[in-house]
């Protein structure tokens, strides 16, 4: 199987990580951090995004359709804030090392009718650093914890896994 990488944020990554790691052609995800202006974070993470590191098979899923997906379970038009998190980590993009995803990523919002509007960032990925076991499928453990997605479409995906 070929497989490729991109990294959703979404707002807090534990929501998104239930819910990507759910969808068709989606492999395998991680909770973690990307983007942020110190790549030797050590516990701190200076203007790093929360996200979701997701392997997916292109045979079965696209960037459009993941990115359809996203636009789901976020408000593309709120700047740095998703449900009750509020903050520079919980912003919105899409990054990836690979420029066909950031291709693809931005012709998916461009496409849209309300593209001016829309401020979710996509950019190359400059530093990623995954998340520590305690953050790592988080809603699977714990699925009262919090979370900003509406458990109608956390469900919705999980039922067609």
């Amino acid at each position: 199987m070929v497989s490729e990488t991109i990294y959703f944020a979404g707002g807090c990554l534990w929501g998104v990580q239930e819910f990507m790691r759910h969808l068709p052609g989606v492999v395998e995800t991680q909770a973690g951090r990307a983007n942020g202006t110190n790549p030797d974070t050590a516990g701190e993470y200076d203007g790093y995004a929360e996200c979701v590191k997701t392997e997916f098979d292109p045979n079965q899923v696209t960037v459009e359709q993941l990115m359809g997906y996203l636009f789901e379970i976020i408000d593309p038009y709120s700047v740095n804030k998703q449900g009750q998190d509020v903050g520079l980590k919980y912003r919105t993009g899409v990054y990836s090392r690979d420029a066909k995803h950031l291709q693809q990523a931005a012709a998916f919002i461009q496409s849209r009718q309300d593209a001016d509007k829309i401020v979710v960032e996509v950019l190359p990925l400059s530093h990623y650093v995954p998340s520590d076991d305690e953050h790592q499928d988080r809603l699977t453990h714990f699925p009262n914890d919090y979370c900003h997605i509406p458990i109608d479409l956390l469900t919705k995906y999980r039922q067609q896994a």
